[in-house]
């Protein structure tokens, strides 16, 4: 996978336009109004180093191994669960991956910028994470699961993958309470434009 300049200087409008707005902190969301960039005076991390981990109870350690992990092999679909959805089924009223946003999403995948994380159950797509990589950062978007814990599994798998790749951050965007009981902690917008920058530096890749 190419640098994270790669991206910020790319030759296709869309892709350099939202690859730079993530590089300067700020991420993309529809509130109903349209896709616009919005930032946030805290940030949530997933801590990735050796020293700090994640704390997975001793029954969801045991569900780890129940899921195979995959990487875009089925990025539409991991759009659609993010969205809360299953294939066919009509809108929700308050989206905020909103048809025009998943469209942006798609884009960005085809031009490697935006990829989806998956866990599987033997065929079935069980949960997952969507989000984009810009050097050693991956900045996760949205989660879902379709079986008990799959969304939790993902984000510790996703994080031990992206610990052995290289990657420096993975940012969760904002805190929850489901998220500070894995050991997600929050930092503030210097701290989090401190931590990015030195992740945009690494040359690492997302996908094999």
């Amino acid at each position: 996978m190419p640098h994270a300049s790669h991206f910020l200087q790319h030759p296709d409008p869309l892709t350099r336009e939202v690859a730079r707005g993530y590089a300067a902190g700020a991420f993309l969301m529809d509130g109903g109004d349209g896709v616009e960039w919005y930032s946030a005076r805290t940030r949530a991390l997933v801590p990735l180093s050796e020293e700090e981990g994640l704390h997975v109870a001793r029954r969801l350690r045991r569900e780890l191994g129940r899921f195979e992990v995959r990487v875009d092999t089925a990025f539409a679909e991991v759009v659609e669960g993010c969205r809360g959805r299953l294939p066919g089924s009509p809108p929700r009223d308050g989206e905020w991956i909103s048809p025009p946003l998943a469209t942006v999403y798609a884009h960005l995948h085809r031009t490697g910028l935006a990829h989806s994380f998956e866990v599987w159950r033997g065929e079935e797509l069980a949960g997952g994470v969507l989000g984009l990589s810009l050097g050693g950062a991956f900045l996760a978007e949205s989660k879902f699961h379709r079986v008990t814990n799959a969304s939790k599994v993902a984000l510790i798998r996703l994080a031990e993958y992206l610990r052995a790749r290289g990657f420096t951050l993975l940012d969760a965007q904002v805190q929850n309470p489901h998220l500070a009981r894995l050991g997600v902690y929050e930092v503030g917008e210097r701290e989090y434009a401190r931590r990015l920058r030195s992740a945009l530096a690494l040359d690492v890749a997302f996908a094999p």
